[in-house]
């Protein structure tokens, strides 16, 4: 697939939004491992090649087993997930998928259990930031690095 636009070559301060928000999720102190997976799950959903590669490779450094991370579009049919990270993913498909059911509320009463309010603002956030990471590299075809 030929990279259509390289969107930080043509204007850098179109990344710059971007970056700040992931800026403000790290910040926050979300457990880098429950990001990863949120990453993950919603550039499954979406197909990005570019963000699954890149996200697989970052968990696994930060000692994310490939088990779980082979396994986690099916994390509804295993028990390698602890319920806060089973809320974290039914999140992260809801609102990935908003289009479809928008967030259900059992969804979102699910994990605002296993969450305090800044850790769910985190988590939302942090899946804005990877939908909005996946539309830029699958819209402008992003090459594998």
């Amino acid at each position: 697939m030929k990279e259509r636009i390289n969107l930080y070559k043509a204007d850098p301060k179109a990344y710059e939004p971007m970056i700040m928000l992931e800026k403000y999720v790290e910040q926050t102190g979300l457990d880098k491992k429950l990001y990863h997976l949120i990453k993950m799950r919603a550039s499954q959903i979406n197909g990005c090649h570019y963000c699954i590669n890149m996200h697989s490779r970052d968990a696994m450094k930060l000692g994310e087993t490939a088990q779980r991370l082979f396994l986690l579009d099916a994390w509804r049919e295993t028990d390698l997930f602890t319920e806060k990270e089973r809320a974290v993913l039914a999140l992260t498909e809801a609102m990935t998928k908003i289009s479809e059911h928008h967030v259900p509320d059992d969804v979102y009463e699910e994990v605002a259990k296993h969450l305090t309010q800044q850790e769910l603002v985190a988590v939302i956030m942090g899946i804005v930031a990877i939908n909005g990471w996946n539309r830029m590299a699958i819209t402008t075809h992003t090459p594998l690095d």
